[in-house]
């Protein structure tokens, strides 16, 4: 009885009432050890978890034989640590007992082993392996692409004997993660037709690739897939739809959805207010960010993203006085740094309004430690569509006036680039790029890919898409 209610108590990851009721049993056997272990691997804390294992082989009174049972947990949790040396040693046990080779142990050693970024020990676990299973092909694929290696990564994949969705998840994230939307929806595509169905996971990366590609006619499929299999619209999949739509130009419908969502994170209502403020309705943005603030939704606090989203809107609506103060707002109110985005959205606001000497003062008065890559497509957008009310002139004009005053300033030489970018100058881009490299001046961050995403939510026929691969 004692061991019934040990187990299930573990399943509730009340660790303080598992070794309650673990001190209680006299004599406890393997089983009970082995339960206690489980329980802190599944708490998240693999430390613990390996202490008590040692303490358990010394303690008299405890008739514990580590098996094949007593490792895999422990092992997986190790990867938790993000240091192998932990994982080792559990390994190392797992030879001396001799349990090492059979499966369970070697598919946690594969798992833990490529999550502590050491894939060539891995795959060594895996090369070895006499039979293999499902989660054995996963757990090295998964650590390839963890790895960023997607040529690896897919060659193992294309091997596999079979796939299931974690399988197909495991490369879609890799690509998107890889700035490759095109090739997870190739994917996907190749996974519909292998009757694997999508779950909440599959549904999340997919949107989101068909957001950075601005592919609505599959965001919507998708969208239809999911009413179909009759899967929950949870939070974080309606959060993805809302961003769908929103960079496809559809706010309207992402603001359906975005009104059936009951309970809202930060996450959420940034979705919202971006897509409104950088593809929809401005005012609108504003509008749900004052909302935002007031009962019974001021339990939410504004981030960075946020801000982001309330300054592009000021910035398209020609609003000074209002980006101003939310400028003060956000520092003031709610200690936000600024990022090159708020300080970008403010001198855009004083361009348009003729304002171009403040708008490159107020750039020159960054912190030097602000950073100008672009590293997501909410900044991508920001730039598509805060560029002086279509005047990428006057973004030229603020560049150039900030590299003449600091030439040797390699964020200024991007941010000209950048420019360049958005208004669809390819020629110039090259040029800039040619220049840097004989000048030395390096710009880490600007690859083709993320140029692209920057012009991303400009019309499709703004811009040639041959012409990205000419002077990319």
């Amino acid at each position: 009885m004692a061991d019934r209610v040990l187990k299930l108590s573990m399943n509730f990851c009340e660790i303080d009432y598992t070794l309650l009721i673990f001190k209680c049993i006299n004599f406890p056997d393997t089983f009970c050890v082995n339960t206690v272990i489980k329980a802190y691997a599944s708490c998240s804390l693999p430390t613990k978890a390996v202490g008590f294992y040692f303490e358990m082989l010394e303690e008299d009174g405890v008739l514990f034989k580590p098996n094949s049972f007593t490792f895999p947990s422990m092992i997986s949790s190790c990867t938790k640590t993000k240091d192998p040396n932990l994982g080792q040693k559990c390994h190392g046990q797992a030879v001396k007992v001799g349990v090492d080779r059979t499966l369970q142990v070697e598919n946690a050693l594969i798992h833990m082993y490529s999550g502590c970024g050491l894939n060539n020990t891995a795959w060594k676990v895996f090369d070895e392996m006499s039979i293999r299973d499902l989660v054995s092909w996963n757990s090295i694929v998964d650590g390839y692409v963890k790895s960023n290696n997607m040529e690896a990564s897919h060659k193992l994949f294309d091997k596999m004997p079979v796939r299931n969705v974690v399988s197909w998840n495991a490369m879609m994230k890799g690509y998107l993660d890889a700035k490759n939307p095109g090739l997870v929806l190739k994917l996907f595509r190749k996974m519909v037709k292998t009757d694997v169905n999508m779950n909440a996971t599959s549904a999340v990366t997919i949107l989101t690739a068909c957001g950075r590609s601005c592919r609505l006619k599959e965001g919507k499929s998708v969208h239809g897939a999911l009413i179909r299999m009759s899967m929950d619209v949870t939070l974080i999949i309606g959060t993805s739809l809302i961003d769908m739509y929103s960079k496809n130009k559809r706010p309207d419908i992402a603001n359906i959805i975005f009104n059936t969502i009951l309970t809202k994170n930060i996450v959420c209502w940034n979705a919202m207010i971006s897509g409104e403020s950088i593809h929809g309705n401005p005012k609108h943005a504003l509008q749900l960010f004052d909302k935002m603030l007031k009962p019974p939704n001021n339990d939410i606090t504004p981030d960075e993203v946020t801000y982001i989203g309330v300054l592009c809107a000021c910035t398209r609506e020609s609003m000074l006085e209002e980006g101003q103060n939310h400028f003060l707002e956000m520092t003031k109110r709610f200690n936000i740094n600024p990022s090159f985005a708020h300080y970008w959205c403010m001198a855009s606001l004083y361009a348009n309004h003729g304002l171009v000497k403040e708008a490159v003062e107020f750039l020159k008065n960054m912190p030097v430690d602000v950073g100008l890559s672009p590293q997501s497509s909410l900044w991508a957008g920001l730039l598509g569509s805060c560029r002086f009310n279509d005047d990428v002139a006057t973004g030229e004009q603020i560049a150039k006036a900030l590299i003449e005053d600091d030439p040797l300033n390699n964020s200024y030489h991007g941010l000209l680039m950048i420019m360049y970018a958005v208004g669809g100058r390819w020629e110039d881009v090259t040029k800039m790029k040619c220049m840097m490299e004989e000048r030395g001046v390096s710009v880490p961050g600007f690859s083709l890919v993320e140029l692209t995403e920057i012009v991303h939510s400009l019309k499709a026929e703004d811009y040639n898409i041959s012409m990205l691969h000419k002077y990319g």
